[in-house]
C-alpha cells in the first residue's frame, strides 16, 4: 500500500475531561509534552471514534479498531487474545475468561462485600502466579483451567462451560458492593465466591495486610470468548511490523494479526513501567526491519482508574520525552519518509474512573509532507483540529497511510 515506515504510538486511556486542580486543563494540555507538539504544529489533529456504537469501550475493541480491523466484525472478547498471548493452546470446546485478582472489603456476605480495587493494588505476577496456582490446586479441573498473567491480569480456559449472559467489567464497579454485578448463572458466581474464601486465608494475603497492602482476596471473571481469528496484517496493508507492549491484550492482538510481540524487559502494564525500555524495544524493530511499529503504553490507563491525576500527567511527559522522542529522532536519522500516528484507544476519564467511548483525538505526522497545525497536541485542539472527524475508527490507519 505505501512505501513508508510507520510507528503509531497508544497511550492507553490518556484522553480526558477537564481537570479543577489544573485550572480546566485535560492531562494532555498540563503535561510536557514538547515532542508531541512539535508534531502537531507540522502535522494534522483530529477525532476518531475507535469504540462503534453498541459496543463497550474496552481496550480489545479500541486497539483493534486503530489496527484497521473492525471491531464489530472482529471482537471476539479481550480474554481469548490474552490466552494467545500467554502462549494457552485453547481447544475447540475452550471459551477463554478474563480473571483480575481484586480487592473485596473484608465482613458480611459474599454479595455485600465492596470492590475497592480491580488490580489488587497492582500486584507483581511473582506474588499473583502464587495465587493462581493455589486457586488451580483447589478449583480447577480438566474443564476449568487458571493460567497466570501479568500483575492482576489473568485467565480461566473453561472447556464446555455453561451458557453465560453479560459480565459486569471489573473497573466499573469501584466501590460498589459485587452482588448486584455477579453474573446470573451460578457455576461462575459460585467460582468466585469460592475462590474468595481461599484467598481470603492464603497466608501471601496475610503478609499483605501486616505490609498494608491492598488484599488480592477474589477474582473477577468476565470478557468470555471462543479462539480468535484475524487476517494477516502484512498482507492486509503490505508492511511487516511489531508491536511493543507489556500487556497480555495487546499482544494477543499482534499475534492474531501475525506481528511480532518482543518481550521488553521492565514492562509492567502500570505507571511504574520502564517507558524508555519501550522506546528501545521500537527503535530495534525498526533497525531489525519492520517497517510497523506498534507501541503500547497502559499507564494513563492505570492513573485514570485510580483516579491519580499526577500519576496521569507524569505517564505522559515520560511518554514523550523517553518514547516518542528517541522514535522520531531514529526515524529522522534513518528515513527520508516516515509517517507517526498517536492516539489513545478510549478515554479513561479521572472524574468517572472507567472508559468511555467518547472520539479520541488522532495526531498525524509525515515527514516531507508538513502542514499547519495547531500549537499543541490535546483534545482542545483535536476538536478544533485540521484532520476529518474520522467516524470509523478501523479506517484512521488507511487514512493515515494513504494521505
Amino acid at each position: 500500500m505505501t512505501d513508508t515506515v510507520m510507528a503509531v504510538i497508544v497511550p492507553d486511556g490518556a484522553a480526558d475531561h477537564p481537570v479543577a486542580e489544573y485550572g480546566g486543563k485535560t492531562p494532555f494540555e498540563q503535561a510536557d509534552t514538547p515532542c508531541l507538539d512539535a508534531l502537531a504544529r507540522r502535522g494534522v489533529c483530529g477525532l476518531v471514534k475507535t469504540v462503534p456504537e453498541g459496543m463497550f469501550p474496552e481496550s480489545d475493541t479500541a486497539n483493534l479498531s486503530i489496527l484497521g480491523y473492525d471491531p464489530a466484525v472482529y471482537s471476539k472478547g479481550r480474554a481469548p487474545l490474552e490466552a494467545v498471548s500467554m502462549g494457552l493452546e485453547m481447544r475447540p470446546s475452550d471459551t477463554a475468561f478474563r480473571c483480575n485478582l481484586i480487592t473485596l472489603t473484608p465482613g458480611g456476605a459474599f454479595g455485600q462485600k465492596v470492590m475497592s480495587d480491580h488490580s489488587a493494588g497492582g500486584i507483581d505476577s511473582a506474588d499473583s502466579h502464587q495465587l493462581l496456582a493455589y486457586l488451580h490446586k483447589h478449583l480447577g479441573s480438566e474443564a476449568v483451567r487458571f493460567h497466570g498473567g501479568v500483575s492482576y491480569r489473568h485467565c480461566v480456559l473453561w472447556g464446555d462451560c455453561p451458557p453465560y449472559g453479560g459480565f459486569a467489567r471489573p473497573h466499573d464497579i469501584l466501590g460498589k458492593p459485587v452482588g448486584e454485578y455477579l453474573p446470573d448463572e451460578t457455576e461462575y458466581a459460585d467460582l468466585m465466591e469460592r475462590a474468595h474464601e481461599l484467598l481470603a486465608a492464603h497466608p501471601l494475603n496475610a503478609r499483605r495486610r501486616e505490609q498494608g497492602l491492598p488484599e488480592a482476596n477474589g477474582i473477577w471473571l468476565w470478557s468470555p470468548g471462543g479462539k480468535p481469528l484475524l487476517p494477516s496484517f502484512e498482507q492486509k496493508y503490505g508492511m511487516s511490523g511489531a508491536a511493543v507492549a507489556a500487556v497480555d491484550l495487546i499482544k494477543g492482538i499482534a499475534l492474531c494479526a501475525g506481528l511480532e510481540a518482543p518481550a521488553v524487559p521492565g514492562a509492567t502494564g502500570d505507571c511504574r513501567t520502564d517507558y524508555a525500555a519501550k522506546g528501545r524495544a521500537a527503535v530495534e524493530a525498526f533497525e531489525g526491519g519492520a517497517r510497523f511499529v506498534f507501541v503500547h503504553i497502559e499507564a494513563p490507563d492505570e492513573a485514570g482508574h485510580a483516579g491519580d491525576a499526577e500519576q496521569k500527567t507524569l505517564s505522559l511527559a515520560r511518554i514523550d520525552a523517553r518514547i516518542t522522542r528517541p522514535i522520531c529522532e531514529y526515524l529522522d536519522e534513518t528515513h527520508a519518509d516516515y509517517t507517526v500516528l498517536v492516539l489513545p484507544d478510549h478515554p479513561t476519564p479521572l472524574r468517572l474512573r472507567t472508559h468511555t467511548g467518547d472520539p479520541v483525538p488522532y495526531l498525524l505526522y509525515r515527514k516531507g509532507a508538513e502542514t499547519q497545525g495547531p500549537a499543541a497536541y490535546c483534545e482542545r485542539a483535536a476538536h478544533e483540529g485540521n484532520g476529518p472527524y474520522i467516524p470509523r475508527g478501523h479506517e484512521l490507519l488507511d487514512y493515515a497511510l494513504r494521505r
